[in-house]
């Protein structure tokens, strides 16, 4: 049990997720939760639904504006500190696997994170939709 974080693509022209294509995926990236929650939140919470008014198994799209500014984030370590139950230790300050902090501006998802962002580029450049959701 845990955050469990997903971005997927959609092909252009299809309505539902059967044919989305996993591009990334992220276990207690809780910063990285706490950035979309943000977004989705300035967007209106679309997606939202009586039964679930969380950022919770929500699927929120995400524009090649949302890329930049999250490359941005990123890239500038300002990924907002994020809490949830189960969501883990901080992201910034994991370490790594010989249990070593990372230096200053680095961070254990840092490559994944810009990754994600480059691949995701590439798929809405093939015209597929990029998605990000997450479960807790």
């Amino acid at each position: 049990m845990g955050l469990d974080q997903y971005a997927y693509a959609r092909p252009p022209r299809k309505r539902n997720g059967d044919d989305d294509e996993q591009i990334c995926d992220w276990r207690k990236h809780n910063r990285l939760q706490g950035w979309m929650e943000q977004l989705w939140n300035d967007k209106g919470c679309p997606n939202a639904n009586e039964d679930n008014e969380e950022f919770n198994c929500v699927e929120l799209q995400l524009t090649e504006s949302d890329l930049i500014n999250l490359e941005d984030a990123v890239e500038n370590f300002e990924l907002p500190e994020a809490t949830g139950f189960f969501w883990g230790t901080d992201s910034y300050f994991w370490h790594d696997e010989n249990d070593e902090p990372f230096p200053e501006n680095e961070y254990w998802y840092k490559q994944h994170d810009l990754n994600f962002i480059a691949e995701a580029r590439k798929m809405l450049d093939k015209g597929y939709r990029i998605y990000y959701s997450a479960w807790y």
